[in-house]
């Protein structure tokens, strides 16, 4: 029956999801309390409180755990890796804990996994294209200034499915396409994939790019430098600026796209403006992609939760259609995209990578 346990820990909720094959038979999103939380010092702390949590979820399913088969955790911050499946192994563990790349939620999704595949009695258990998938060219990590270098952050996951969908749908190879896949979402990536390789993308986690309802995106650096210097604000307060509260909170206080796309429907200048503006620097970044793929570009897929807005859509393919045709996959599925990568692993289609 290939029974699969998909993980996905956010900061304050844990989302798992049962998968017979193909087919999603379970789903929840199990949300935590501050207070719950607030007992543990570091996130990879919460490991065994969220397994606990989950089992009981399980069991109050009737999901017994001898009928999964394999499990899956979304990829945290590990070291820059190529695209794929990677078993959970003991330096991955390490990394996962210390926070190799960062501290984020998604570092919980190997831990969860790994323990969780222990109590069932599984030899092993896996990630999939974590947000660390780094296939840039080396003329892209260049930034211009020894001191810093450009490095691969994005949405892995949903990007690679969606692209990998887009390539099933017209009958083709992933492998065979050069397409430009725009994820919009609380942060926005932009990648350029050549020939299934993200070989381009904007460091999305820190807010490179795009501006997007709650991220800056690239700022003037030089007046991000007289504002770090200026003696009113902390380290924390301008990196909250730039991630946390930049975007749609820093201009309007919310992080709503919704309510932002229909206050514009609605006449309001100010925020018809700023989503013109977000639409306007997607595009941009889209451009940028192209120019990186040398104009031999097969299609645009936008994707994301933005993604459902058609305001902001036909905006960034009002300016570039041109360029390739534009297919829209609204929202993301990042369950349905790691037990596909489970799958492949069960059904041998695919064999899984050492984290070394």
């Amino acid at each position: 029956m290939y029974r699969i346990l998909a993980i996905n820990p956010g900061s304050t909720s844990t989302k798992i999801a049962v998968f017979d094959g193909k087919e999603q038979v379970f789903v929840k999103n199990i949300k935590h309390s501050s207070e719950e939380l607030s007992e543990y010092k570091k996130i990879t702390d919460q490991t065994d409180f969220r397994k606990s949590v989950i089992l009981k979820e399980l069991e109050e399913n009737n999901i017994p755990l001898n009928s999964i088969e394999i499990v899956i955790g979304r990829g945290g911050l590990v070291k820059p890796i190529p695209s794929g499946i990677y078993k959970v192994n003991n330096l991955m563990r390490e990394h996962l804990r210390t926070g190799y790349s960062g501290e984020h939620a998604s570092n919980l999704g190997g831990l969860i996994a790994d323990n969780l595949a222990q109590t069932i009695g599984l030899s092993a258990s896996y990630i999939a294209d974590p947000v660390v998938v780094d296939e840039l060219q080396e003329v892209a990590r260049i930034s211009g200034h020894p001191l810093f270098e450009r490095v691969s952050i994005f949405h892995a996951l949903n990007q690679k499915a969606v692209a990998r969908g887009y390539a099933q749908e017209i009958g083709k190879e992933y492998t065979a396409l050069n397409l430009i896949v725009a994820h919009m979402g609380g942060g926005i990536s932009v990648g350029a994939h050549e020939k299934s390789r993200v070989i381009d993308v904007n460091q999305a986690l820190d807010g490179e790019g795009p501006f997007s309802p709650e991220r800056a995106g690239t700022v003037p650096t030089g007046q991000l430098v007289n504002v770090c210097f200026c003696g009113k604000y902390t380290k924390e307060e301008v990196k909250k600026m730039l991630v946390g509260k930049g975007g749609y909170v820093g201009y309007f206080g919310i992080n709503d796209a919704y309510q932002i796309e229909k206050d514009a429907l609605a006449g309001n200048e100010k925020a018809k403006l700023i989503e013109n503006a977000m639409a306007y620097q997607i595009a941009k970044a889209i451009g940028e992609a192209a120019v990186v793929l040398k104009g031999k570009v097969d299609a645009i897929l936008l994707t994301g939760g933005l993604a459902y807005g058609k305001p902001l859509t036909d905006e960034i393919s009002s300016y570039v259609s041109w360029i390739a045709p534009v297919k829209i996959y609204p929202g993301e599925d990042e369950m349905r995209a790691l037990a596909f990568n489970a799958y492949l692993i069960l059904t041998g289609e695919a064999e899984a990578k050492i984290y070394e």
